[in-house]
C-alpha cells in the first residue's frame, strides 16, 4: 500500500500532488497554505517533478494561469486561502464553466476584516455557488486522500474540485500519515486525456459570450453536471478504497445508531465533538455525529439518511452568513429538511471563528443545549456561540 511516515501535512499534500505527476503548478504565496507551494517549488526545482511551476503576481493571475493550462491539457493544481481565494473570484467560476479540471487546495482560513490568520471557513463558503466540487479533511491523512481523489474526479466530471483542510490546524501539524505507492497512484490515475482542448489543429471555442438567448441554458448544463459529479464522487471513493483500504463516504456518521440529538459538522473540529460524544455516551446520553465530507455537491439523500430519527440537529458552523437565517451549514440543512418528512428541531451555533477554541466541554455544552431546545419553539434557531461580554 505504502510507508507510512511522520510528515507535516503540507508537506504531504505536496507530495501528494507530485504523485499525481501535474504538468503546471501556479500559485501565489499565503498564509497558511504557503508550504504547500514551496514544497511543489522545491521539488520542480531539485528536479524530482517534471512540471511547470509559474510563480505568479496573484492569486488571480494563477488561477488564470491554471484555466489556460488546464484548458490546453495540461493536469494543473493551484492552492490558496482567505482574502486569496477572494482575489481568485473572478476567475472561480469561469473554470467550471470551461468543464476545467483543475484542482486546488484551500488552507481554510478567515477573511478579513478584522485581519486573522487563524482558521474558519468563511473563505470557502463565500464560494459555494461557483460550481466547483467541493471536499473537507478532518486531518492530514485525510488532506492526502482527497488530493489522490480530487484528480480521479475531476479528470472524469470535467469539473474543478477544492479541497479543504483547517488552516495551522491540519496544514502545520506533523501528523503519521500512509503515501500510496508510485505504482497504485498510476494505476488509480492515468494520463489526462482532454476530449476537448486547445489545440491549434482541432480549433475550438472557449469563453465566447453567452447572449440572454444561451446564457440560461448554459447555467442549466453546468448545474446538470454538477449534480451529476455525484455518482463519480462516489464511484472514485469506492476505486480509491480498493487499492487503499481507506473508506470515505459523503455523509460519515459517528454512533448514531439510536442518536436523539445529533451534531452536524466537518473539518478538524469533528474530532474533538467525537471525544464529547464518547463522554455523553458514557452517561447515558443518546447522542451522535453526522460529518460533511462532500459538501458540493450537496449530498441530500445521504444526509436525510444519516440523520435517522433524531429529535434535534445541533448544527455547528464556523462562518457568519451576517443578517441571515443561519450560517451556510444551518441553512443548507434545514432547506434539506423541508424537503423530508423529517423534521426534528435545528439549532445552529456559529463557532470557531478565527481559530478560537472550541473544547471538547464547549461540545457537550451544545449538545445538553440542544437537548433543552426540543421542547422549545422555535424549531429553528441560531447563534454566535462564545462571544465574550
Amino acid at each position: 500500500m505504502g510507508k507510512r511516515v511522520a510528515k507535516e501535512v503540507s508537506i504531504a499534500v505536496a507530495d501528494a500532488v507530485a504523485q499525481c505527476r501535474v504538468d503546471v503548478i501556479s500559485a501565489y504565496p499565503i498564509t497558511p497554505q504557503t508550504h504547500i507551494v514551496e514544497h511543489l517549488a522545491e521539488l520542480v526545482n531539485n528536479g524530482e517533478l517534471d512540471a511547470e511551476y509559474i510563480p505568479v503576481e496573484s492569486e488571480h493571475a494563477a488561477m488564470s494561469a491554471c484555466i489556460g493550462a488546464a484548458a490546453a491539457g495540461a493536469r494543473t493544481f493551484t492552492s490558496t486561502s482567505s482574502q486569496g481565494l477572494l482575489f481568485m473570484y473572478e476567475n472561480l467560476p469561469i473554470a467550471s464553466a470551461f468543464r476545467l479540471p483543475i484542482v486546488m487546495v484551500i488552507a481554510n482560513r478567515s477573511i478579513s476584516a478584522p485581519i486573522s490568520i487563524w482558521n474558519d471557513h468563511s473563505d470557502v463558503m463565500t464560494t459555494r455557488d461557483f460550481g466547483w466540487i467541493q471536499t473537507f479533511a478532518e486531518n492530514g491523512q485525510e488532506a492526502v486522500d482527497l488530493v489522490y481523489h480530487a484528480y480521479r474526479v475531476a479528470e472524469k466530471c470535467l469539473l474543478p474540485v477544492a479541497v479543504n483542510l483547517d488552516g495551522f490546524i491540519v496544514t502545520h501539524v506533523v501528523e503519521p500519515i500512509e503515501m500510496l505507492d508510485q505504482e497504485l497512484v498510476d494505476k488509480y490515475l492515468p494520463p489526462l486525456k482532454m476530449k476537448y482542448k486547445l489545440d491549434p489543429k482541432k480549433p475550438i471555442t472557449m469563453g465566447a459570450i453567452g447572449v440572454p438567448e444561451i446564457y440560461t441554458e448554459a447555467k442549466k448544463a453546468l448545474d446538470e453536471a454538477v449534480k451529476a459529479s455525484y455518482k463519480m464522487v462516489v464511484q472514485a471513493w469506492k476505486e480509491f478504497e480498493k487499492i487503499s483500504g481507506r473508506r470515505y463516504q459523503p455523509v460519515e456518521t459517528y454512533r448514531m445508531e439510536d442518536a436523539e440529538v445529533a451534531m452536524v459538522i466537518m473539518g478538524s473540529l469533528a474530532e474533538t465533538a467525537c471525544n464529547a460524544v464518547d463522554e455523553l455516551r458514557a452517561k447515558g446520553k443518546k447522542v451522535g455525529l453526522i460529518r460533511f465530507r462532500l459538501w458540493r455537491p450537496f449530498p441530500m439523500q445521504d444526509f436525510l439518511k444519516a440523520i435517522g430519527r433524531v429529535k434535534a440537529l445541533c448544527v455547528v458552523d464556523r462562518a457568519v452568513s451576517h443578517a441571515s437565517t443561519g450560517g451556510p451549514v444551518g441553512i443548507e440543512v434545514r432547506s434539506a429538511l423541508y424537503q423530508s418528512n423529517k423534521r426534528p428541531r435545528v439549532v445552529n451555533f456559529i463557532a470557531g471563528l478565527s481559530g478560537r477554541d472550541v473544547t471538547k466541554d464547549d461540545f457537550i455544552e451544545l449538545f445538553e443545549r440542544t437537548f433543552e431546545a426540543i421542547s422549545k419553539k422555535p424549531k429553528f434557531s441560531y447563534e454566535i456561540y462564545g462571544v465574550k461580554e
